[in-house]
């Protein structure tokens, strides 16, 4: 099948891939620039973004904001004109600072997950950026344009469907994760189209809808587009990449899975169920082990670090940097399939002539 663009307001990528956002110094400028510039989206992670920082420890959302401006820019320089946009955790204690600042620093999107982002179409007025929700049920779907329609007369730009399959926090509780199946992003995905066509009437123009969560192939994403959705997003398989940015014991974590059982649901303080990469650090935890630490990022709002059982923004740094005794990698569920390390502008080659001989 021919390859569509994927139109999202006034922006065109050549390639309907969504880089998916993954937090604490996974995606950023490298990873994001280099996928913009193949003709997908690059997408930059805000979640702990100046954690490579010294000054982090003593001012935090300031830090936050300049690491931001700098890896939009420095991603800009490797884009070559590309789009570049910006994932925010509506979790965060500082979404609303982090919104203002990806509009300042010159993102072309904005993609807003765990939790409803019912305020953003205020936080951007009078700007250009564009605006997505990540969501994960046509429910969702439903409450946020009839929430956006009535307070600010606007629709979301696009819609991110994140199935149960995906890596990171998780909009489902821990038996449907469990028991989730690769037809279940379809499935859902046909209910979030079939709820936001009356919206899409009402306005006269279509809300393109991003199906992700266990999408793996160039079978994926053609079977997906065939079903409607207007692009896919893609983020497990970016990070064994040599753009990624995270470091080569981060990627090694992924090679070393060998099946399903590799990956495991875990529970995370921040109080979602989410899914990760099974180590030791992990299964201390699982087993009732705590790792008391002083809360240094007071980074989510909804976790309560008197009675977290680790600190998950340092776990996630150190993962980062690879050094998993003190930490773990979110994953989606195909990790286990990563076999070898490659250059972004390979990957999405790969990814685009699987799409053009795809056959049912």
């Amino acid at each position: 099948m021919k390859v569509p663009n994927l139109n999202i307001g006034n922006l065109c990528a050549r390639i309907p891939i969504v880089q998916g956002g993954m937090g604490v110094g996974i995606s950023m400028s490298g990873l994001a620039g280099a996928v913009a510039k193949a003709g997908g989206v690059g997408v930059i992670s805000t979640v702990g973004i100046g954690f490579y920082l010294p000054e982090i420890s003593i001012e935090q959302v300031k830090t936050n904001i300049k690491a931001l401006h700098d890896q939009i820019s420095l991603a800009r320089q490797k884009a070559a004109g590309g789009i570049i946009g910006v994932n925010i955790m509506v979790a965060i204690r500082e979404f609303e600072e982090m919104v203002k600042a990806s509009i300042n620093a010159g993102a072309d999107i904005i993609f807003a997950g765990a939790g409803l982002p019912t305020d953003l179409p205020a936080l951007v007025e009078g700007s250009k950026v564009l605006i997505a929700p990540i969501i994960s049920s046509a429910k969702a779907a439903s409450v946020i344009c009839r929430a956006w329609s009535r307070r600010y007369n606007r629709l979301p730009d696009a819609i991110v469907l994140e199935g149960p399959l995906a890596g990171g926090h998780l909009g489902f509780s821990v038996e449907d994760l469990e028991s989730a199946g690769s037809s279940n992003l379809s499935r859902l995905l046909q209910e979030v189209l079939l709820a936001i066509k009356p919206f899409e009437a009402d306005a006269n123009r279509p809300i393109p809808v991003i199906a992700g969560g266990g999408v793996w192939d160039g079978n994926d994403i053609a079977r997906l587009l065939k079903q409607g959705a207007a692009g896919v997003q893609m983020a497990t398989r970016f990070v064994t990449t040599e753009e990624c940015d995270a470091s080569l014991g981060f990627k090694q974590a992924y090679l070393d899975a060998r099946d399903l059982d590799d990956t495991m649901i875990i529970r995370s303080p921040v109080g979602m169920p989410g899914r990760a990469l099974r180590n030791p650090f992990l299964m201390r935890v699982s087993e009732g082990e705590t790792i008391p630490t002083e809360c240094t990022y007071t980074c989510l709002k909804t976790c309560n670090p008197l009675e977290a059982p680790y600190c998950i923004a340092k776990a996630l740094i150190n993962a980062q940097r690879g050094e998993f005794d003190g930490g773990f990698a979110f994953a989606g569920a195909n990790a286990w399939r990563c076999d070898r390390i490659v250059k972004v502008e390979e990957l999405m080659a790969e990814l685009v002539s699987e799409v053009e001989t795809y056959s049912e």
